[in-house]
C-alpha cells in the first residue's frame, strides 16, 4: 500500500518534470462596451445566418439535437414531440416573461404537465419544495441569453423566474431562441458580460448568482475512463431556433 509521504512524492516528482507555467497575462477590459456591444449587435444582424449555421454545426457536434421552426407558436409541438420520444410527462419552465411566451396551456393540450416558475423571488422556506419539485420533472424548459456559434454553447443567466436548476435538474433540457442570442465568438461573449455588468445599463437578463455556460448534454467519464452521461446535468440538450423571433424578453 502507498503511504501519503509516498503519494506526495511521487506528485512532486512528476511535477517536478515540468517547465513550469505558460506565460499569461490579464486581458484588458474594453472601454465602452455597451457602445461596442451596440456595434456588434448592428453587424451581427447581417452575420447572424452564417452564425446559426456554424452554431447548429457546433452543438450538434457536441452532442446536441437541434431544431429550426418559423414561429412561435409551433415550439409547444416541437416541445411535445421531444418530450415523446425522451418518455418525458412533466415539465418546469422559466415564468412565461422570461421566455418570451406562455405556452402552459398548449403543452396541457399534448397531454404534458408544465409547471412555470414563480416570477419574483421565493421566499427561504418555499425553495426547497421547489427545487424538488424541479428535479422529479422530466425535462426543463428555459430561454437562452446567448448562443456561442464558435462552440454550440448555451449561455443562460440565473435569476428570478429562470432558476438555474430548470436547465440543470431535469434529465431532459430544451432551449428556445432567436437571432438576437447568437454570438459568433467566446470573445464576444466577454464584451456581453461586461456590457451588462457596465455601471448605469438597464437592458442587462434581471441576474441571480450564476451565468451558466452549456456545451451538450452532461458528461464524464471519472469512473475508470467509461463516459457516461447525465451525471453532473441532463442527459439530453435540444435547442429550438424560431426564425421570427421571440416576444421581447429581459436579456441584453
Amino acid at each position: 500500500m502507498t503511504t501519503r509521504a509516498e503519494f506526495m512524492a511521487r506528485i512532486r516528482g512528476e511535477m517536478a518534470r515540468t517547465t513550469g507555467l505558460f506565460a499569461a497575462t490579464t486581458a484588458e477590459r474594453p472601454p465602452a462596451p455597451g457602445e461596442r456591444l451596440a456595434l456588434l449587435r448592428r453587424e451581427l444582424a447581417e452575420r447572424w445566418p452564417a452564425a446559426l449555421e456554424r452554431f447548429r454545426d457546433e452543438f450538434t457536434r457536441v452532442g446536441g439535437v437541434f431544431y429550426r421552426v418559423g414561429k412561435a407558436s409551433e415550439v409547444p409541438e416541437v416541445v411535445a414531440a421531444i418530450a415523446t420520444q425522451t418518455g418525458s410527462r412533466r415539465l418546469v419552465t422559466w415564468h412565461p416573461r422570461m421566455l418570451g411566451a406562455d405556452w402552459t396551456a398548449d403543452l396541457a393540450a399534448y397531454g404534458l404537465a408544465a409547471e412555470a416558475m414563480p416570477d419574483g423571488a421565493v421566499a427561504p422556506g418555499e425553495r426547497e419544495a421547489l427545487r424538488a419539485r424541479i428535479a422529479d420533472a422530466d425535462l426543463g424548459l428555459t430561454g437562452v441569453d446567448l448562443a456561442v456559434a464558435e462552440t454550440g454553447t448555451l449561455v443562460l443567466v440565473s435569476g428570478a423566474g429562470r432558476p438555474r436548476s430548470t436547465s440543470l435538474l431535469p434529465a431532459v433540457h430544451v432551449a428556445v431562441f432567436d437571432r438576437t442570442a447568437l454570438v459568433e465568438s467566446l470573445a464576444q461573449v466577454g464584451l456581453v458580460l461586461e456590457a451588462w455588468h457596465e455601471a448605469g445599463r438597464d437592458d442587462a437578463p434581471e441576474r441571480g448568482a450564476a451565468i451558466n455556460f452549456i456545451t451538450g448534454p452532461s458528461r464524464t467519464a471519472d469512473i475508470e475512463l467509461t463516459l457516461t452521461r447525465g451525471v453532473h446535468g441532463p442527459k439530453e440538450v435540444h435547442a429550438v431556433f424560431v426564425d421570427d423571433g421571440l416576444p421581447e424578453t429581459p436579456r441584453a
